[in-house]
């Protein structure tokens, strides 16, 4: 087993202030208009694509105490070959991948179309700072290594 990884800086301990912005719109995603069940894709999501295993954990526990189905976290990863999710989630799911990738190849006019079919201005814009949010998460928990909570295996807790 790989030894856990120290914590290189307590980001929120070293810069309250910056950390007090981060929740300020942590919080606007959260009371915005993008239902609770797809922010908890969307935040997955982006964490996958980032390799952040802190909020994935996270965001994979959360969405299991609202109810998330087993099947659709596992095949989070492969959304677009699993038939689990909704045209809505599907246009989430991309917008979101576009946006965590950007600087690849930027955010087409075909997906801003898929997006707008299923978001409204106002919801697109939500979703586009629920992106920017896990993101900005992502880039604060890997570098500085912010440690998950490591589970014992069933075998070795009797």
């Amino acid at each position: 087993m790989r030894e856990r990884l120290d914590t290189r800086i307590d980001y929120a301990m070293v810069a309250p202030d910056a950390l007090r912005a981060m929740m300020q719109l942590e919080r606007h995603v959260r009371e915005g208009s993008i239902e609770k069940p797809l922010l908890h894709l969307i935040k997955l999501r982006a964490s996958q694509v980032n390799g952040c295993a802190f909020c994935i954990d996270l965001h994979s526990r959360e969405a299991r105490a609202d109810g998330e189905s087993e099947q659709r976290l596992a095949l989070l990863a492969v959304w677009r070959e699993a038939p689990l999710f909704t045209d809505r989630e599907r246009a989430a799911l991309a917008w979101t991948e576009a946006v965590t990738r950007i600087s690849e190849q930027g955010v087409s006019d075909e997906l801003f179309s898929i997006a707008r079919r299923e978001f409204s201005e106002v919801e697109l814009v939500e979703l586009t700072l629920a992106v920017i949010a896990i993101n900005g998460w992502n880039r604060l928990a890997i570098p500085f290594r912010t440690p998950i909570d490591v589970e014992a295996p069933a075998a070795a807790a009797s």
